[in-house]
């Protein structure tokens, strides 16, 4: 080959390597947001999609609200986020092998739980209220001793039914979800199910074929807060509480509440819970 020909094709090719340069430095930062900030890796999030409407299975897809709300409380943060649904029991010892970076499902915080794990400020309140057939004569939760109760087992609802029958009581049935518990008592294999209300009116709502009641106990269910978990000393904790806040702060928190929910959420309140 002349020399004339060599100096032509190295030209070229040096200027064909100058713009794949510039094409890599295009797609490098082709994923950078949050005013020229580059992305933050993805988070892996395990949750139980067992729970409407805070999270369930809708043809192979996990949604809901904790769904919804955990996307933008790590948006915020400037996260991305891989739900994976995992059931109850795993998720807790996921997050405690440090396996996974937080979980999202409903989990009320109480004093046991912060001693193995680390929590958001609260963002949503909540209750247990007792499931029953419309004939029934169950008007408080002092009249499940000596009725057979589905519980989901490990919740504060198990808890709060082990408060009045005993811990040990053969006529509390634990399950590995709520859905279980419900389809028991459903085939007459219990009395009630006691489990957060939101979940419990959405049944009730859901289902009319059913012929379900709820009923409140203020007096035997005192109120909970559901919070993010996270591995105990994690550092993320900081950071999701700033995004949370200012979600409750925009109007963010509020549209997806809304949206779920079709009510105002108490912004006061939650934030008052904030420590």
């Amino acid at each position: 080959m002349k020399k004339g020909s060599l100096l032509f094709f190295a030209i070229i090719f040096a200027f064909i390597f100058a713009l794949s340069a510039c094409g890599s430095n295009k797609d490098e930062n082709s994923s950078a947001d949050n005013g020229g900030k580059a992305s933050k890796k993805t988070l892996r999030v395990v949750t139980n999609a067992a729970y409407a409407p805070f999270e369930s299975m809708d043809k192979g897809k996990i949604v809901g609200f904790d769904v919804d709300l955990i996307k933008a409380v790590a948006k915020e943060a400037g996260y991305n986020v891989k739900i994976e649904n995992l059931g109850w029991d795993p998720m807790f010892a996921e997050i405690q092998g440090k396996n996974a970076d937080l979980s999202v499902s409903a989990i009320t915080i109480n004093d046991d739980r912060k001693q193995t794990f680390d929590f958001s400020n609260p963002y949503f309140l909540s209750t247990n209220e007792i499931l029953i057939p419309k004939d029934s004569n169950i008007a408080s939760a002092d009249d499940l001793k000596g009725k057979i109760v589905a519980v989901q087992n490990g919740t504060t609802g198990q808890d709060a039914v082990s408060a009045i029958l005993g811990k040990n009581n053969k006529n509390l049935k634990k399950f590995e979800d709520n859905n279980l518990a419900i389809m028991e008592l459903n085939k007459g294999g219990a009395d009630a199910v006691v489990a957060d209300n939101t979940v419990v009116e959405e049944y009730a709502k859901n289902n009319p074929d059913k012929n379900l009641k709820y009923i409140e106990d203020n007096k035997n269910f005192a109120p909970e807060y559901y919070g993010i978990m996270f591995p105990k000393g994690s550092k993320l904790k900081a950071e999701f509480n700033k995004a949370l806040n200012t979600l409750l702060d925009n109007g963010t928190y509020a549209k997806i509440y809304k949206d779920y929910f079709g009510t105002e959420p108490d912004i006061d309140k939650l934030k008052a819970q904030a420590k």
